[in-house]
């Protein structure tokens, strides 16, 4: 970390003055020890102090509110689903390659969630709402083994889907064969509704993702 004040000492002091033999040398290696001292002295002080503050992710803004249909035909909104901590991705059941990887990898972080597997949920919107009913969502989501009692498959109407994919910058286009072209971006919400962080595409590290979650949830401990 670099000092405010390169000009002095640790805290403010002066730097010290350096008694030097004759011969280059044997002043070259007194200063480099005393500059290893107060570099080594100023990393310790820094890190003792930021020690002293806990390291939370930063806050995005206010998540976007919705209130759509999921696989069992129940209406549900971004507050009904908020736990400590809320998951929340696209994707559509047709999709024949990166849904399913998605899915399975949320799916894989619910598992090892263990004890805190309650206090997270999980949201999956589609993005091909004529497509995906509520029972199309839930074979969908019984063939992934995902636990219904926090995670949710959601579809609406197309104004719907249209809505909160805006709110969360989604971008979504049917093509003619049917498939869907759409962005991949997963958010983690806190308890507050606040948007924390987000992962674009499939391929993010799912063990950097659970201490994302982890986190968030600490943050709730800690209050």
């Amino acid at each position: 970390m670099t000092s405010d004040k390169e000009a002095e000492g640790v805290n403010g002091a002066p730097t010290p003055s350096l008694p030097c033999n004759e011969g280059r040398g044997s002043c070259s290696w007194s200063i480099a020890a005393v500059v290893l001292l107060l570099a080594f002295t100023q990393y310790h002080s820094a890190a003792a102090n930021s020690s002293d503050k806990e390291t939370r992710l930063p806050k995005i803004g206010p998540a976007p509110d919705f209130t759509l249909t999921n696989q069992d035909g129940r209406r549900v909104s971004l507050n009904d689903l908020r736990g400590d901590v809320t998951v929340v991705t696209f994707i559509f059941t047709s999709c024949s390659d990166t849904c399913p990887l998605l899915t399975a990898k949320l799916v894989g972080i619910q598992r090892r969630l263990g004890m805190d597997e309650p206090k997270v949920a999980f949201a999956a919107i589609t993005v091909d709402p004529l497509n995906d009913t509520p029972p199309v969502l839930k074979k969908y989501a019984l063939a992934h083994s995902a636990n219904l009692t926090t995670f949710s498959f959601l579809t609406g109407t197309f104004k719907e889907i249209e809505d909160v994919t805006r709110g969360y910058a989604v971008y979504w286009k049917k093509q003619a064969s049917g498939t869907v072209d759409h962005t991949f971006l997963t958010s983690i919400i806190d308890r507050n509704g606040t948007l924390r962080v987000q992962y674009l595409g499939v391929r993010f590290d799912p063990k950097e993702f659970q201490a994302d979650l982890k986190s968030v949830l600490a943050e709730g401990r800690a209050k």
